[in-house]
């Protein structure tokens, strides 16, 4: 059986802001689908990229690793990466991992927004 990939949808939140919503499950599967989302929200001038968490099923070893792959890119282009939607479970795993430390966790995005 084969896990299915994740969906990601940009949308402009703010100038200079945008949101990338995920749902279903992140693996490494998704890469090429969240490393498109992140171009398209560049080259539309995000400077702050949130990545809406509130429709994610799953996420594994291979998710997390994508998404250090993605905080090196948004940090190689002066982006602020936020994260919302996160479970309780997952907000520890990002604590756990350090994650949390380079990616600002948010309540929600208009949380993420007030950051800036």
């Amino acid at each position: 059986m084969s896990t299915p990939a994740a969906t990601m949808a940009v949308a402009e939140l703010a100038t200079g802001a945008a949101v990338i919503e995920i749902r279903g499950d992140v693996t490494a599967a998704c890469e090429q689908a969240l490393m498109t989302a992140h171009e398209q929200a560049t080259d539309a001038g995000a400077k702050l990229l949130v990545l809406d968490f509130s429709a994610m099923e799953y996420m594994n070893s291979g998710g997390i690793g994508m998404l250090v792959t993605l905080l090196v890119r948004g940090q190689r282009r002066q982006q602020r990466i936020a994260a919302v939607g996160l479970t309780e479970h997952y907000r520890q795993i990002f604590e756990l991992t350090r994650l949390d430390e380079a990616i600002g966790l948010f309540d929600d995005t208009d949380a993420a927004l007030a950051s800036r």
